[in-house]
């Protein structure tokens, strides 16, 4: 299977080419305390250490459920991420079809290691004929062999619970596992994590240097995570700001909003675990957890 590629821009953003306003913009990381009042809820000692009580990650099923919102409020407008496994279409980013509840590109191969696995549980899907054509544009925006009959049939197997499952498993194999991983082995929590996963779906984690791996390295120039010493509200703080930097590198990417106006209101509220209720901002749109 391949190797992640940089992640689409979401739909709504790169559809409506909102921009934010000075509200929405960042507060660096240097606005966050260094240190944190003893007891409090970013103090640099992992919560576990604390309290003798193990935290909750991300993979909670719960904080999960979480994620999926957070997640889908950004990429598709909407907090029901389970009826985004049958959307497809083309947004013009140069990454050809975007489709399901992660964004899958037909360019980028993630697309098509997704529908290896679905034929390789369900041989002779309706989707199984395409494999070619997705071997051949791998790499491109090209929608040679595909096409609205492609679109059609990405949609009926959408019913197929075979499909809707492989969809999940690729989803956490490629994404959220490898971020909740990270998240734990840095000592961050559920937020942190979420900082994580968020990122690893815009961006994946290849070598390029807006790649999660280098918005971490970028991030341990300034902070360190708690697992090295450091202080966790700082440590997502200076996360965050590497994530920005990265966005702001591509055009498409250039509304930060889903950090800005999002991850970085949990933070600044100390809101380590994303405890409901919640209540952000994606695009000047207004969500809400309860």
């Amino acid at each position: 299977m391949t190797t992640p590629h940089r992640r689409p821009v979401s739909r709504r953003a790169l559809i409506a080419g909102v921009l934010l306003g000075s509200a929405a913009l960042a507060v660096p990381v240097t606005a966050l305390a260094s240190t944190d009042a003893p007891g409090s809820a970013g103090t640099s000692a992992p919560a576990a250490a604390r309290t003798g009580v193990q935290r909750l990650g991300l993979d909670d099923p719960a904080k999960k459920e979480i994620a999926m919102k957070l997640v889908s409020s950004a990429e598709n407008s909407s907090l029901d991420w389970q009826a985004q496994y049958k959307y497809i279409e083309d947004i013009d980013d140069g990454r050809g079809y975007t489709a399901g509840i992660i964004g899958f590109c037909s360019g980028t191969g993630d697309m098509l290691d997704l529908v290896e696995l679905y034929t390789q549980r369900k041989p002779g899907n309706v989707l199984a004929k395409y494999l070619p054509a997705l071997r051949r544009v791998n790499g491109t925006d090209s929608h040679s062999g595909l096409g609205s009959a492609f679109e059609r049939d990405w949609k009926t197997a959408a019913s197929d619970s075979a499909f809707r499952t492989a969809q999940n498993d690729e989803r956490d194999r490629v994404y959220f596992n490898p971020a909740v991983s990270q998240g734990k082995s840095d000592g961050i929590g559920v937020l942190g994590q979420f900082a994580y996963y968020d990122a690893i779906v815009m961006h994946g984690d290849g070598d390029d240097s807006t790649s999660f791996r280098n918005i971490r390295k970028r991030a341990l120039r300034s902070a360190k995570p708690p697992a090295q010493g450091g202080s966790e509200t700082t440590w997502i703080g200076a996360f965050l700001d590497a994530r920005v930097w990265a966005m702001k590198q591509e055009e498409a990417h250039s509304d930060t909003s889903r950090v800005d106006t999002a991850q970085r209101v949990f933070l600044n509220k100390r809101n380590l675990d994303l405890n409901t209720p919640l209540d952000w901002k994606v695009y000047g749109d207004s969500y809400h957890i309860g």
